[in-house]
């Protein structure tokens, strides 16, 4: 028994005891091994609020559909988007409820490792720190070339050195800088997001512009799908990149002033950022702009030039809009590179803390900061400069190749998580009835969130085996799916190095006091009222809002 432990013993459902091993202090997680001081609660509502509804809202959303529409077409485009929100909405629910009962350092970092395993935990934080400490030289070079929209004069690196600077500075003000940041770009993204839905519905019908009605003309001629199953397949992974670091509101927890009232209303607000901010705004590019044209085959997350969404507002004849709406792309690309400061120091500080990363790394200063932590991610930073090399879009595509399944995995985990706590929760004595806030949709909600999420792995694979519109090439599978092997060396490496064979935490062994905030521990009947149509629309409000 750990020094300081406990031992509680309950009975299981069939009357039988075991004996489970607790901290003496609720705070006190006996799998932390470099204690560190904590992380400063200065995220408020407002903050949790705009990361929930856009803060990982940027170029994967304005640019990077672009190459989606081209190889899917309009029709797979909004159906591949609405499958991935859904499986999020079922996974940012399921994070909520063990966020708000765990605000703790590292948050589905920390679940996966205490309700699935310590050694897929191990790999699935590295791999979500890795993801971000390799996005962020791409949003910086990203962000510098959106400025050739209107000059091509400047060299790149001017601009990489400037965004890289105020990356600095936000970070000298610790959360509440990541916070105050995020919060004012989400705002612009979301009017943006809105004027463009109403715009484009002005254009679609001849409000403005020389194209006249258009109507859904674009989805006969010249179709709603393209390349077949393949391209429809191939938009997943492009719909991942979209919407990653939706899950950073759970990440937000342990630095929330309030947790159990912030996270379930900020969590509630993602089904209206899939709902306006994705499905409508894409609805409207895909009537807007044909998959056919040319310009399309050129969109990248750098080259805005080429943004479904600038494209048809250019059609449309309107002019100094394009440049409007370039500012705001060149704003969401600067926000996702904040938002890869706060996701990747976060982890690997988590990381640290259990003995899985450089000791140093748990280190947290008086102000809550966890200084060495982004030392290293701004160090990543200045892979930026790559930009400037010949050989930068090859390096960038290998680079981001580490990233590109990593979402599926972690979104996955998390629902795997929530299955097992809610497995050992009943196992270990506790009623369901007992937790402060319960997910509307229940565990059922989180084997959908599991089930999409390996459907979407297979059909990635596939698209990665036989891509559409070309001949099987094993650098382009790799490209797509090489965060599978990285992830599977991560985790074969900790089973070695730990010698802890078992496949699962077993549920009566299972910690699920470390961090527990008792006093919230008071149940909520109204959560737990069946639906029936007296009181279906006041539930429904519940679940959205």
């Amino acid at each position: 028994m750990a020094d300081g432990g406990v031992l509680k013993s309950s009975p299981d459902p069939e009357g039988k005891h075991f004996t489970v091993e607790t901290p003496a202090y609720p705070d006190q997680d006996v799998g932390i091994v470099h204690k560190a001081a904590p992380l400063a609660r200065n995220l408020r509502g407002r903050h949790m609020q705009m990361i929930a509804i856009g803060g990982a809202i940027g170029a994967g959303l304005f640019v990077g559909t672009g190459g989606a529409l081209s190889t899917g077409g309009p029709a797979s485009l909004i159906i591949c988007y609405v499958i991935i929100g859904v499986m999020l909405l079922c996974t940012v629910q399921c994070l909520a409820e063990m966020a708000v009962i765990y605000p703790v350092n590292g948050a589905f970092f920390t679940y996966i490792v205490r309700f699935v395993d310590p050694s897929w935990g191990f790999a699935m934080g590295w791999d979500y720190a890795i993801t971000w400490l390799t996005v962020l030289p791409f949003e910086l070079t990203a962000a510098s070339l959106t400025i050739r929209f209107w000059r091509t004069d400047i060299n790149i690196g001017v601009w990489i050195a400037v965004f890289l600077s105020v990356l600095i500075i936000i970070q000298v003000f610790g959360v509440r800088g990541y916070g105050e940041v995020e919060f004012i770009l989400s705002s612009i993204k979301i009017c943006a997001c809105l004027g463009f839905i109403i715009l484009g519905i002005i254009i679609n019908c001849g409000g403005t512009g020389p194209q006249g009605y258009i109507g859904a003309k674009y989805w006969y001629d010249p179709g709603a799908f393209a390349n077949g199953f393949p391209g429809f397949c191939s938009v997943f992974v492009v719909a991942a990149f979209a919407y990653a670091g939706t899950e950073l509101v759970g990440l937000a927890a342990a630095e929330s002033e309030e947790p159990h009232k912030t996270i379930p209303s900020a969590t509630r607000q993602v089904f209206w950022r899939i709902a306006i901010f994705y499905v409508l705004t894409l609805l409207m590019v895909g009537l807007l702009v044909p998959y056919t044209d040319p310009r399309l085959l050129h969109a990248s997350n750098s080259n805005t030039k080429d943004s479904p969404f600038v494209i048809a507002i250019l059609d449309a004849g309107i002019p100094a809009l394009p440049s409007i709406f370039n500012v705001v792309i060149t704003l969401s690309v600067i926000s996702v590179a904040n938002s890869c400061t706060f996701g990747s120091t976060r982890t690997m500080q988590a990381l640290a803390e259990r003995g899985m990363a450089p000791w140093f790394c748990a280190y947290v200063d008086h102000r809550g900061r966890p200084v060495y932590c982004v030392i290293i991610q701004l160090l990543f930073g200045l892979l930026a400069f790559i930009g400037e090399s010949a050989q930068e879009g090859t390096v960038f595509t290998w680079l981001l190749s580490l990233s590109g399944l990593s979402y599926f995995f972690v979104w996955g985990s998390i629902c795997l998580a929530h299955i097992r706590f809610r497995k050992a929760w009943v196992l270990q004595g506790h009623s369901v009835s007992e937790l402060p806030y319960k997910t509307p949709l229940g565990v059922v909600g989180s084997y959908i969130g599991l089930g999409l999420n390996i459907l979407c792995l297979i059909a990635t694979f596939y698209v990665s085996v036989w891509p559409a519109g070309s001949s099987p090439d094993a650098s382009y599978f790799f490209e797509q799916y090489l965060a599978a092997p990285l992830i599977l060396a991560l985790y074969i490496f900790w089973k070695l190095f730990t010698k802890q064979w078992r496949m699962w935490v077993p549920l009566a062994e299972m910690d699920i006091t470390s961090g527990l905030r008792t006093e919230l521990l008071t149940g909520n009947e109204d959560l737990e009222t069946p639906w029936t149509w007296k009181n279906f629309p006041l539930k429904l409000v519940r679940l959205l809002i």
